[in-house]
Formats: C-alpha cells, structure tokens, sequence
C-alpha cells in the first residue's frame, strides 16, 4: 500500500498540494480546503473504479481493533486484515474510554464481534500532556472540557488499564479474549502486554 508519504504524483493522478507528503512542510501551513479538496478528488476516482462487494456489516473475523489514530500506523497492513474482516476504532492513545466503550458495545451487541485487540505505540504523543491540557482549554475558551485527556506515561501500564476497562464493563457481553499490545513504530511489531 502505498501513501502520499511514499508516492509521487504520476501521470494517473493530479499533483498533491504542496507539503502533503507526510513529511513537514517548510513553507508552512497548507491553505484551508486544499487538502480537503485533494481528498474529494481522490474519492472522485475512487468511485469511477468501485465495485460494491456486497459485504456485510458485520466483521468476518469477528473482533474489534482500538487503536491510537496516530497517522504512522497502518492498521490493515500490520496486522494483515482485508477489508470487511475487522471493526477499527481509533483516538488519542488508543485509550478506552466511554465512546470507545460505547462503539464496543454495538460492534459485539449488534454486529456479532467477539474479540477486543487494544493497540497503544511507542513515541505517542498522549507521554508529553497532562490533565493541565483540560485547564487550559479552559482559560482559552470560556469551558471547561467534559471529557478527560487521558494521557499517559508508562505506556505498558495504560494498555493494562485499557485491558482492565474491557473485561469489567458490564455493557459487554464477551470479555474472555481481550489482548493489549505496543505497536514499535520503528520497527512495525507488536509487543504483547501482560494484563496482570
């Protein structure tokens, strides 16, 4: 799989917009609605070459993945899933908190999954705030947030409580295989964390 990181703009396809090429931009910012526009057009040509493939809602292989929505990690591709085979839930850190708790509760109540993967990763951005991040908000816009940071130091130890957050919420009804890894960003492998 290749990504606007990886891949110059060929004959096939416009040119991308200055600085969007997953690596930082010298010369700034990208103008607002550039790369909204890129996107569009993307799924312009997208759709001139799509076929429905008539798949289900329901995952084939019948787990949900949590992830961090940390834009180094190709989710499929690392752990070799196809489309259709997985529900993906992805936020800062990867943390399981009531909305993920809430998608969790309708990917296995409504939608058959069975298996819970959590996916925290080295070098995540979730180690440099803190909970001070709420009260600045605060300061800088008149309120204060409803919801936690969530951030994190021991990142091993933030998978164990995402783990335990699984297994004794009462809104889930399978909680038996429940596993929770570091992703090495460096290296593309997991690392499997003890829950105890």
């Amino acid at each position: 799989m290749t990504t606007s990181a990886s891949s110059p703009a060929g004959a096939d396809g416009p040119a991308a917009a200055p600085g969007v090429t997953g690596t930082p931009n010298p010369a700034g910012p990208i103008p607002a609605g550039r790369v909204t526009e890129r996107l569009v057009e993307a799924n312009k040509r997208y759709g001139e070459q799509f076929d429905d493939p008539g798949m289900d809602a329901k995952p084939v292989l019948q787990v949900a993945v949590v992830s961090c929505m940390d834009a180094r990690i190709d989710l499929h591709a690392a752990l070799g899933l196809e489309l259709g085979d997985c529900h993906t839930i992805r936020n800062a850190g990867g943390v399981v908190t009531d909305d993920v708790i809430r998608s969790l509760t309708i990917s296995q109540r409504a939608l058959g999954t069975r298996s819970v993967v959590l996916i925290h990763h080295t070098g995540c951005g979730m180690q440099t705030l803190t909970e001070d991040f709420r009260h600045e908000l605060e300061l800088e816009v008149g309120q204060r947030p409803a919801w936690a940071v969530e951030a994190f130091q021991d990142t091993d130890q933030d998978v164990r409580q995402s783990m335990q957050r699984v297994r004794t919420s009462p809104f889930l009804p399978h909680t038996d295989d429940v596993r929770g890894f570091v992703f090495d960003v460096r290296t593309g492998l997991l690392r499997e964390i003890d829950p105890a």
